[in-house]
């Protein structure tokens, strides 16, 4: 299985990495001609205003959500998050509009309130290292979006059939559970 990671900005090589590990074949989406080429994709973190930007620019909308509405997967982290979120709080226009929640950016504060955490996901284990870095917040989930992990009672992490999001950032850790997960939805969908 050849799982794309969107490479516009964020911790792409790490991403990689890890799909590796999860048994994935990790490939780099530069071009929009790739999507075809892969069978799932992650929109890593990064910052979420300039992600939708260049997504603008080399015309990535309209390719992720065709991608998106053939039924294969994607997986936002962080600011992917955002960028596949249908509402962004105090923002007019969301940039994918893919998955029915809402959002808040840098929920958890600036850079040096970043923190790590074990979450228990639903569906994967209880001791998932998850990494916090200006991190987003699940403020609302719509029907047919089943929560996976809370922190402090606030939504870090949901699956929306075959989208998912996570506040957090996966890929900095060694732990490949999440992306395993995600290679399991990427087979549920083939």
């Amino acid at each position: 299985m050849k799982i794309g990671v969107l490479a516009l900005q964020g911790a792409v090589a790490e991403h990689i990495r890890l799909i590796n590990k999860a048994g994935g074949e990790g490939v780099i989406v530069k071009k929009t001609e790739q999507l075809d080429e892969v069978d799932g994709i992650i929109i890593p973190g990064g910052e979420s205003t300039t992600i939708g930007k260049l997504m603008r620019t080399f015309n990535f909308i309209t390719g992720l959500q065709s991608f998106s509405q053939q039924g294969k997967p994607v997986f936002g982290t962080c600011a992917g998050l955002i960028v596949i979120a249908k509402h962004i709080e105090g923002q007019p226009e969301a940039h994918l509009q893919l998955m029915d929640i809402k959002v808040t950016r840098n929920a958890f504060g600036r850079q040096r309130e970043s923190f790590e955490t074990d979450l228990a996901i639903k569906g994967i284990a209880d001791d998932v290292r998850a990494v916090f870095i200006r991190a987003p917040l699940i403020e609302e989930v719509g029907e047919g979006v089943e929560v996976l992990a809370t922190y402090r009672d606030q939504i870090v992490a949901a699956r929306q059939g075959h989208l998912l999001a996570a506040s957090f950032h996966p890929e900095l850790t060694d732990d490949e559970r999440m992306h395993a997960y995600f290679l399991n939805m990427v087979r549920e969908a083939k």
